[in-house]
């Protein structure tokens, strides 16, 4: 058995129910899939002495989950007061409407499109409620409109997808974009280097507590795999589909069409760059 700590990232293993820092409780869903690895988490956050409480991403609609999250909040004895979402795939975002229904809150998001009330989310946001403190972090490129959460108090940062308890993340090409994927994640290194950020709570998979350690990690896979698709392209391939065959031919073949996604953007970012 590998040892979680010698991993990208010092994974705790397990993906669980429950608190993870402080501030920070995981709500399971059930939604585990290939592409969702165990399920969506979904994030209630709050100070501990504090009746009041934020909900990150509610996840799938799935109206047993939905209702869980409220019922740990309430066990708890907190009130969820506000929803944020980190981006809007369905396994995050496609609850949050009923979520707003059950819960009586606002939907803040970058995307006009997915709000709900008359405020949004841009970079720089301090959010304050009860005393909590959630600092935005502008992090596109898993799509247009990622974000993530620094939270400040325990030393974490919730990602969204933009990095993942277990694996990689895909870029989700035409909305994701390379050149900004990679910008973000030089983001969120100053936040482990400049700020102390140590804790990672992600979208999927199990916490991380080596915050910079994932980061480099990220950026390193992503130079390996544009290295990759650069030596295959130059060797005649010119297809995105026969660059994963080679590419990602150790990969199981059930998640080629979320690689090619990624290649699709890889191939772009070579070409703007004059590299293809």
């Amino acid at each position: 058995m590998t040892d979680a700590a010698a991993l990208p990232g010092q994974p705790r293993g397990t993906v669980l129910s429950g608190p993870a820092t402080a501030r920070a409780v995981n709500v399971l869903a059930p939604n585990a899939s290939a592409m969702t690895l165990d399920g969506t988490n979904t994030w209630i956050v709050s100070e501990p002495d504090s009746e009041l409480a934020v909900v990150i991403d509610p996840g799938p609609l799935d109206d047993v989950h939905l209702r869980n999250v409220l019922d740990t909040a309430e066990k708890a004895g907190k009130r969820v007061a506000l929803t944020l979402l980190t981006h809007g795939h369905p396994d995050h975002a496609e609850g949050a409407s009923r979520f707003a229904e059950l819960s009586g809150t606002a939907v803040r998001a970058l995307d006009p499109a997915l709000r709900l009330g008359d405020e949004g989310l841009a970079a720089g946001d301090v959010i304050s409620l009860g005393g909590l403190e959630l600092r935005v972090v502008s992090t596109p490129g898993h799509t247009a409109d990622s974000l993530c959460f620094h939270l400040p108090a325990d030393r974490a940062v919730l990602t969204g997808d933009t990095v993942l308890g277990r694996g990689t993340t895909v870029v989700a090409h035409p909305d994701g974009r390379l050149g900004d994927y990679l910008d973000s994640l030089r983001r969120l290194r100053s936040l482990t280097v400049d700020d102390g950020v140590h804790t990672v709570l992600p979208g999927h998979g199990p916490v991380l507590d080596d915050a910079q350690g994932a980061v480099e990690f990220y950026l390193a896979h992503r130079a390996h795999r544009l290295a990759q698709v650069e030596t295959a392209v130059e060797d005649g391939l010119r297809s995105p589909q026969e660059v994963v065959a080679r590419v990602y031919a150790d990969v199981d073949r059930s998640l080629w069409p979320a690689a090619e996604l990624s290649v699709r953007a890889q191939m772009d970012y070579l070409r703007e760059h004059g590299l293809i």
